[in-house]
């Protein structure tokens, strides 16, 4: 693979992507009753280790980076520093994960930012007042200087940028005339706006906020306007299945989880797809999709070992 439109570089074709991802049908009784299709877009089948839309964002940054270092943000259960630093690892590229949190320094590396070292990114914990304030320039040069990583390429939180939006645009391309509603979980807001721009008129892109706030819509236009100059395509959000926020996975959501699991014999990711397929089933439920509606569910991630 040489560099495309989507923004892949050489090196990155090496790690041999499956795109475009398989869509599958689902047959489920909670759909099929009320006259529902439900297709499953594959996204967690890209690669192995780079899963889902963190290959579809971090594919254009990386080819930016050009082999500089790379430095981005996250939380203590970040995916995106997880994917970053794998593929940190498969390119040689040096990785540098600004943490939130800083009194995690002090503590046991939880399994996923122990990952992130096994895989060579260089961890840098900050208070938590300074990590909101990241988007300040003087505030993100400070915590540069402080991670020693001012020359590192930086990826923001989530790894949504202009870039990575243009890279998601693809997986409404590959879903175009496939769905009537492409609907995905939503942390960033970066796929979203993405998705929504590749998709064909008639076509609608649904938002399920995975964090609690109300804050998406407004990152999703901004984002679409940094990459696009303006607004893309048709979508909205439906904020009611966060369960009180990132990484929260209550008793009703992973039982929930579990029995999806039983059905399909598909393994359910908690933090993301299960909220994801939770709302698609309670909308359902609610009859939001009228009879003869194909909705398309995009799997953005799997459970990480």
């Amino acid at each position: 693979m040489t560099s495309t439109d989507d923004g892949e570089a050489p090196r990155l074709g090496t790690l041999r992507p499956r795109l475009p991802s398989p869509v599958q049908e689902l047959v489920d009784r909670r759909f099929e009753r009320r006259g529902v299709r439900l297709l499953l877009k594959r996204d967690d089948l890209i690669h192995p280790e780079l899963i889902g839309n963190k290959w579809r964002k971090l594919a254009p940054n990386l080819a930016a980076a050009d082999g500089r270092a790379v430095v981005t943000f996250g939380g203590a259960y970040s995916n995106h520093l997880r994917a970053t630093a794998a593929a940190g690892r498969l390119l040689g590229i040096p990785t540098v994960g600004v943490v939130r949190g800083e009194e995690l320094a002090d503590r046991p590396l939880n399994p996923s930012l122990a990952r992130c070292t096994a895989d060579g990114m260089r961890l840098h914990f900050v208070d938590r007042t300074a990590y909101r304030r990241k988007s300040d320039p003087r505030a993100l040069a400070a915590i540069l200087r402080a991670a020693d990583a001012e020359e590192a390429y930086v990826v923001p939180e989530g790894g949504s940028n202009a870039a990575a939006v243009r890279g998601c645009q693809a997986l409404g391309t590959e879903l175009r005339d496939r769905a009537d509603v492409v609907a995905v979980a939503c942390g960033t807001g970066g796929t979203l706006a993405g998705l929504a721009a590749g998709l064909a008129p008639g076509q609608r892109a649904l938002g399920i906020p995975v964090l609690k706030g109300g804050f998406l819509t407004a990152e999703v236009s901004t984002l679409q306007q940094q990459a696009f100059g303006g607004s893309r395509g048709t979508w909205d959000l439906d904020d009611r299945f966060h369960f009180g926020g990132y990484a929260r996975v209550p008793e009703e959501l992973d039982a929930f989880a579990t029995d999806f699991e039983h059905r399909h014999g598909l393994p359910v990711e908690r933090l993301y797809v299960a909220k994801l397929l939770y709302g698609l089933v309670t909308l359902a439920a609610e009859d939001a999709f009228p009879p003869g509606t194909t909705v398309a569910a995009v799997i953005t991630g799997r459970p990480f070992p």
